[in-house]
């Protein structure tokens, strides 16, 4: 049977506005019949895979989701002096290896997540094609790779319209993060002076603006199929196991860059449970079914998440054979030491 790590963490924000809808708002979610705050699943794992930690710690294990890869290679070509056409040309060729093409552009329809490997094999293609001058073959366009050690594709998933066997199952899944608690979106109206305006003839501000947003404490649950995240990786162990500290690390210390220059709302985990085992698993936001309302929301939602686990193990049995668990409030475990449990 797969074995299963399980990460839970509680997550305190000031006012901020993380994660923003299409009105700009900060995007909500209807849960046990109150209004709670939202951040995306999507948001989440985009921060963390852009990270200057993740790539510090998995250096040249990092893919790149891009349309623009045909750009990018007749930009290239071109500055290595071939000829505009066959430029346009090779670059159509080398781009729709890897999905559908609109028209007569270079970009392709969907964002695809390219592999380290693919982009080393891209780089030595377009080498050669500004080398011989010479049009690339059929063997020369096999340039997606079912092997890999792309990190983030191995985690996150990836699919390829245009071919897909050489689609990725997702090693992690990540919960959209939602409050524990009601929260009310507030408005904020605030002015800019012109200083350059004596206010002679306009004494009004400069400009005048609306931003909204909301404060809350936040419960995330990450679920870790190790197994599949080593067969992701081609079997090997010691990279999965930097994936996964590097994993923990972001997600407790790793903050949306959303309006951070007006609210500097940078935060890290109070609270983080991670668990490992064979069992089905499970997430906890049932505990907050019924939304956190005393004066110690942290405690509250801490006590809150131990009483369901506890009361589904009675009822399910354990879901994990071992866990540990990193607390503010009591400052005993470190980062470093759930790092070493979830990877051992």
């Amino acid at each position: 049977m797969s074995q299963f790590i399980q990460l839970h963490l509680l997550t305190s924000y000031p006012p901020a506005n993380l994660n923003r809808d299409d009105l700009g708002r900060p995007k909500t979610a209807v849960m046990g019949g109150t209004q709670r705050l939202r951040i995306s699943s999507q948001s989440l794992k985009r921060a963390w895979r852009t990270c200057d930690l993740f790539k510090q710690a998995l250096d040249g294990h990092i893919g790149t989701r891009t349309k623009e890869m045909g750009m990018r290679v007749y930009k290239t070509l071109i500055e290595k002096g071939v000829s505009e056409g066959n430029a346009k040309k090779w670059a159509q060729e080398i781009a729709e290896r890897f999905g559908k093409r609109s028209g007569d552009n270079l970009d392709i329809e969907q964002i695809a997540h390219f592999s380290p490997e693919e982009i080393s094999a891209i780089d030595s293609l377009v080498d050669k094609l500004a080398r011989t001058t010479r049009g690339p073959s059929e063997d020369d366009l096999n340039l997606l790779r079912q092997k890999h050690t792309g990190v983030d594709i191995a985690m996150f998933g990836r699919m390829v319209a245009a071919a897909p066997k050489y689609n990725k199952e997702a090693a992690v899944q990540v919960a959209h993060a939602i409050t524990v608690h009601e929260v009310a979106v507030e408005d904020d109206y605030f002015t800019a002076v012109d200083e350059l305006n004596k206010g002679e003839e306009d004494a009004g501000a400069g400009h005048i603006g609306e931003t909204e947003f909301a404060a809350g404490l936040f419960y995330l649950y990450l679920c870790v199929n190790h197994d599949l995240l080593v067969e992701n990786l081609e079997g090997d162990t010691a990279l999965a196991n930097k994936a996964l500290r590097a994993l923990v690390e972001a997600a407790a210390k790793i903050a949306l860059r959303g309006k951070q220059s007006s609210f500097a709302s940078r935060a890290r985990a109070s609270y983080l449970l991670a668990e490992k085992g064979s069992e089905q698993p499970r997430s906890l936001s049932v505990a907050f079914l019924k939304p956190v309302t005393g004066k110690d929301l942290l405690a509250e939602a801490i006590s809150a998440m131990r009483t369901i686990r506890e009361n589904m193990d009675k009822v399910y049995g354990p879901c994990a054979k071992s866990y540990k668990t990193l607390n503010v409030l009591g400052g005993k475990v470190t980062l470093k030491e759930i790092q070493d449990f979830v990877r051992s």
